[in-house]
């Protein structure tokens, strides 16, 4: 088995991700519900081709993900629960969200922030595509935006290299 110094700091970026998530849904008074999906969210299947998402330069996975028919650059976060969007994101996306929206809370790398909960007709990096996918869009904060296992879960696998991630529907 072979272990790096990439490799650990993904893994510690992952565990942070998590522990996270898990400190916010438990402090959120959300334990068991945060997620839960709604009857429209049925946990249908991924389709699609087999997708490849390269290793940056900078150690991260990005994507060019194809959110409700438009591109939105991503990047692959395992310890992220579900999607999550910065709010320039969520606009050119046409989500129209108010202030009353953003009634989560959520730890992040920069500190507390509020988040809102939305639904995406359609996930979708380089063919390999998830219907009805759950997501948060954070209030601030934020510099770019996460592909979480909202989306990575309902996939068939995902496997990581060095030098790539392959998803599977």
């Amino acid at each position: 088995m072979r272990f790096d110094v990439s490799s650990a700091g993904i893994m510690a970026l992952a565990v942070a991700s998590a522990l996270t998530t898990a400190w916010w849904l438990n402090h959120a008074g959300a334990r068991g519900q945060a997620f839960a999906a709604t009857p429209a969210a049925v946990h249908a299947p991924a389709h699609g081709a087999t997708a490849r998402v390269l290793k940056a330069a900078d150690g991260h996975y990005w994507a060019d993900a194809l959110i409700d028919g438009k591109a939105v650059r991503v990047m692959v976060d395992t310890g992220a629960s579900v999607v999550i969007l910065t709010p320039a994101d969520a606009a050119r996306l046409g989500l129209r969200l108010k202030a009353d929206d953003f009634s989560g809370s959520l730890i992040t790398a920069s500190g507390p922030v509020r988040a809102a909960r939305v639904a995406l007709e359609t996930v979708a990096v380089a063919g390999t595509r998830v219907d009805r996918v759950e997501a948060l869009v954070v209030e601030r904060g934020l510099p770019h935006s996460l592909l979480g296992m909202s989306y990575l879960g309902r996939l068939s696998s995902f496997s990581a290299t060095p030098s790539e991630i392959t998803l599977r529907p």
